[in-house]
C-alpha cells in the first residue's frame, strides 16, 4: 500500500533571480506503507530539499506531494496536520532540545496535537523507552544529559507524536560506533512495533545497508535509482561515478572476485559477507583460489 507519492515534483530556489537553481529536478516515485528507504547521494544532491517537501516544510515549484493519495497542498490551512503525519528529525536534533525538562521536549510535539495529559504521558514514556532512555532521566534537564542521550531525547520527541512516516536525516552523525550502532537497533526495533515507515538519509552506506528495504539514490537534483538495497549497491560503477560508494565490505568482496577469488554473491553487510563465505567455502575455511 502506497503512503507517499511524489509527481514531477520540482523545486527551483530563487526562481527568476540570477541565483535560480533547480534544487529538485521532475522527480516522481513512491514509498509503500511500513518500508524503510535509505536516502543517499553527494552534498548537494538534493537529498535534503526532497525530504522537506514530504511534510510540507518546503513548498513544490511544481508537481505535487501525496499523502495517503491527497495532495498535501490541496487545503494549505491543513499543512499543520500533516506535519504531524510525517515527522521529521534533523540533523543534529539535539541542538533543538529548549525544555525545561527531557519529559517537557518529548512531549512538546505530542502536547501540541492536542492530545489528552493521560495520551501525552503515554506516547512520552513509549517513546523514550523505544529510544533507550530511563525513566529517571526524564526529570532531568536536557542539558545534563550526554551527546548521545541528547540525540534519543530528541529523536523521541517526534516519535511521541506517532507519525504515519518518520525521517530521519542523518540520525547517527557524530556518535561513536557503539552509539550508533544502539541507535540503529532501536530505529529497527521502532519500526517493527509500529510499522511506521521510515525514510534515512545517511552517508554511511553501510547503516544503509544494514537497514533498507530499498535505497533511494539522488544526483544533481534528480532520481537516479529506487530499488532494492542489493541491486542499489550491485551498480558500484554508477553509484561511484556519482561520487558515492559501496558499503567497505562490499569493496573486499569485489576486491577479492578481480583477484579471481570466487566468494560468490556481493555482501552487503558483515553478517550477509559472513553467510556467503561460510555457503562457499564451509566454515573450516580452505579455498580453491
Amino acid at each position: 500500500m502506497t503512503v507517499l507519492e511524489t509527481h514531477n515534483l520540482t523545486h527551483v530556489y530563487a526562481e527568476g533571480t540570477p541565483f535560480e537553481k533547480t534544487a529538485l529536478d521532475d522527480v516522481s516515485l513512491s514509498i509503500e506503507k511500513g518500508e524503510l528507504v535509505g536516502i543517499i547521494g553527494h552534498t548537494g544532491s538534493g537529498k535534503s530539499t526532497f525530504v522537506q517537501h514530504l511534510n510540507g516544510l518546503l513548498k513544490p515549484t511544481s508537481g505535487k506531494v501525496l499523502l495517503d493519495g491527497e495532495d498535501i497542498w490541496k487545503d494549505p490551512k491543513q499543512i499543520r496536520r500533516v506535519r504531524f503525519r510525517v515527522g521529521m528529525v534533523f540533523q543534529y536534533p539535539e541542538y533543538q532540545l529548549f525544555e525545561e525538562t527531557v519529559y517537557k521536549d518529548i512531549a512538546f510535539g505530542a502536547k501540541n496535537m492536542g492530545l489528552s495529559d493521560e495520551e501525552v504521558d503515554a506516547r512520552v514514556r513509549r517513546a523514550a523507552a523505544f529510544v533507550g532512555l530511563k525513566n529517571e532521566l526524564l526529570d532531568n534537564s536536557p542539558f545534563d544529559l550526554s551527546g548521545g542521550e541528547k540525540r534519543r531525547a530528541a529523536i523521541a520527541g517526534v516519535m511521541a507524536m506517532e507519525p504515519e512516516v518518520l525521517i530521519l536525516d542523518e540520525p547517527t552523525a557524530g556518535l561513536d560506533p557503539k552509539g550508533r550502532n544502539n541507535l540503529l537497533s532501536q530505529i529497527e526495533n521502532y519500526r517493527k512495533e509500529n510499522g511506521t515507515t521510515i525514510l534515512l538519509v545517511s552517508h554511511s552506506m553501510e547503516d544503509v545497508a544494514r537497514l533498507a528495504d530499498r535505497v533511494l539514490v539522488m544526483h544533481k537534483g534528480q532520481l537516479k535509482m529506487l530499488a532494492p538495497t542489493d541491486e542499489v549497491f550491485s551498480r558500484a560503477e554508477e553509484l561511484e561515478e556519482m561520487g558515492l560508494s559501496v558499503p567497505a565490505v562490499t569493496k573486499v568482496f569485489m576486491g577479492l572476485k578481480n583477484r579471481g577469488i570466487n566468494v560468490g554473491q556481493n555482501a552487503y553487510t558483515v553478517e550477509s559477507a559472513v553467510s556467503a563465505l561460510v555457503a562457499r567455502f564451509g566454515k573450516g575455511g580452505g579455498a580453491d583460489a
